[in-house]
């Protein structure tokens, strides 16, 4: 076959194993030898590097997700002058909106994840996000058009690349992670959408900060008009627009990676080159490129000498048949939709949350204080609950493993909804607040963590990415049930006086599916310190694939034999 010849992309965040490997001739010991190398690298400043280009796409998700809660008030004193607040449809929407444009994402860029490589749409969705971000900032309204409906449209465009940032953040981790540490690896990915959170809460505070003078000229939301209103419109602007600032940083990284040596070896089968189309993500010439005729060949030897299975529609649905893949699937969707359900049906509603309790409202005398206590008391949640949760996640869960710290994330998280739910009118504002950090704490020590590692794990290479999706969406749909069908009841029949008089159902409501949870993490498979290929189960049709061919070639040794043995006895 030649010389074999190495392959373009590499970057100092992602290795480029395949190249380590290249004068191997055996397809299966080159793929062996390459993925091995992967799952035994020690940990190192080559993996932190990893993590912060794939989790800075999740800080920015995060930021964005959340900065929903304080923006809503904001939109409400600047565009609802007289009434400081925007209607509870609209609030609703524009938080339903990026998820919806979510599960868009999430499928369809997991699909896409699979179907044309990892490397080809890493980076698109960053763009996305960046371009959704900044038009978001700088839309207004204008007489033919509500700027509610055109904050709506950009959410949803946003939406659609924090969606496809799920399955690529996650699988690309996975597939370049060691096995001893890939779990911390994955956890750390996503632990920056508790600095997201972070960020979003820091931004707010520096820049009511910023504004003080003009909103402490408004006692009340409503009387915030005029220099205030226009202050709080520079800050909402303020707010979103930051969030496309760490993606910018990150985007050359993530449009530079090589393809993933699990992508290469086991879809594309294109051992003479890492990706079909890398030449529109060079940075420069990393080696020569093989003539088609060469590359036909190998794919054609590759084809025949791999023993992987190869992704199709039939082979989909044959392998989605089975009732352990099957099972696998709806444990990780179901797992991650109930989860959704609970946490963004609060976390996109602390703002509002924190005002029911009495914390943003009590004893504030102007605007200024109502804005400031509300974005302290996101830092304190965050700070106290969602932050350390996030990272006691990744020092523990290579230890413990995912489906233990699942099953404890949903069985506490069960106790406290039940105690918030039904104690609601006999524990006092602190002790609601308490109870409300201490619930942050056991969503990201648990399965708002677990939920995002298990799928990228579990599943054969030529479905992670679109299985990823899949469960991912679920987990989106389970956040508009959240958000749209379940926290609004909170208003039902609510008047001036009382106006969230069913708060305490909807946390009851919230406990039940976090009970719901628990069960679906019996569907769950642990995965702790196990390869890719031995949690896909493709060892396994590997070896069925072998005794195939081993019974094949021991039928025609035993023709040949036979054959020798009778044309010796004629002659």
């Amino acid at each position: 076959m030649g010389e074999t010849t190495k392959t373009s992309g590499n970057n100092s965040a992602f290795h480029n194993f395949h190249n380590d490997f290249s004068h191997v001739k055996d397809v299966n010991e080159r793929r062996r030898l390459a993925l091995a190398e992967v799952d035994r690298a020690p940990f190192g400043w080559y993996h932190v590097r990893a993590i912060i280009v794939a989790g800075v796409g999740f800080f920015t998700d995060s930021y964005d997700i959340f900065t929903a809660s304080l923006l809503t008030i904001m939109l409400g004193i600047v565009f609802y002058p007289g009434v400081g607040q925007m209607p509870t449809s609209s609030d609703t929407a524009i938080k339903l909106a990026t998820s919806a444009g979510t599960v868009i994402g999430q499928l369809g860029f997991g699909a896409l994840g699979d179907i044309v490589g990892r490397k080809r749409m890493y980076g698109v969705e960053l763009i996305v996000i960046i371009f959704a971000t900044l038009a978001q900032a700088l839309t207004s309204s204008s007489p033919s058009i509500d700027v509610v409906g055109a904050i709506i449209f950009w959410r949803v465009i946003m939406g659609i690349g924090i969606g496809g940032d799920y399955p690529l953040s996650s699988i690309i981790t996975s597939e370049f992670a060691t096995t001893k540490w890939r779990g911390a690896m994955m956890a750390s990915v996503f632990a920056m959408q508790g600095l997201g959170q972070l960020a979003a809460a820091i931004v707010m505070l520096i820049a009511t900060a910023g504004f003080k003078s003009s909103l402490e000229t408004a006692p009340t939301l409503a009387t915030c008009t005029g220099g205030c209103a226009q202050s709080v419109d520079k800050m909402w602007r303020l707010l979103i627009g930051f969030g496309a600032v760490p993606g910018c940083i990150a985007l050359y990284y993530r449009l530079t990676i090589p393809e993933t040596p699990r992508y290469t070896f086991d879809v594309e089968l294109d051992v003479e080159k890492a990706e079909g189309d890398a030449q529109a993500y060079l940075k420069g010439s990393s080696g020569a490129s093989p003539d088609e005729l060469t590359r036909a060949t190998a794919r054609k030897e590759a084809a025949e000498q791999m023993k992987a299975p190869q992704a199709s529609w039939s082979d989909f649905f044959r392998h989605y048949s089975k009732l352990n893949n099957a099972k696998l699937l709806t444990g990780t969707a179901l797992s991650w939709c109930f989860l959704d359900i609970a946490y963004y049906g609060v976390s996109l509603n602390n703002a509002t949350i924190l005002e029911v309790i009495g914390y943003s409202t009590k004893n504030a005398h102007n605007t200024y204080e109502i804005l400031y206590n509300t974005a302290l008391g996101n830092l304190i949640i965050v700070l106290a609950g969602a932050v350390p949760g996030y990272w006691v996640t990744v020092f523990t869960v290579d230890r413990f493993g995912r489906k233990p710290i699942q099953f404890m994330g949903f069985g506490i998280l069960t106790v406290l909804f039940v105690i918030m739910g039904f104690g609601y009118f006999h524990i006092g504002s602190n002790g609601l607040l308490a109870i409300f950090v201490l619930a942050q704490f056991f969503f990201n020590f648990g399965p708002n963590a677990t939920t995002f590692i298990v799928p990228g794990e579990c599943f054969p290479t030529r479905y992670r990415s679109t299985s990823h999706g899949i469960s991912a969406a679920m987990g989106k749909i389970g956040s508009i049930i959240g958000q749209g069908a379940i926290a609004p009841l909170r208003t039902r029949g609510g008047t001036k006086l009382n106006p969230n008089p069913w708060m305490d159902h909807v946390l009851e409501i919230y406990a039940l599916f976090m009970l719901l949870g628990v069960g679906t993490t019996c569907l769950i498979k642990e995965t702790k310190r196990k390869t890719l290929e031995e949690l896909a189960g493709e060892d396994d049709e590997e070896v069925q694939v072998q005794e195939g061919a081993g019974n094949i070639a021991a039928v025609e040794n035993t023709t040949e034999a036979v054959a020798g043995g009778e044309e010796t006895a004629k002659h």
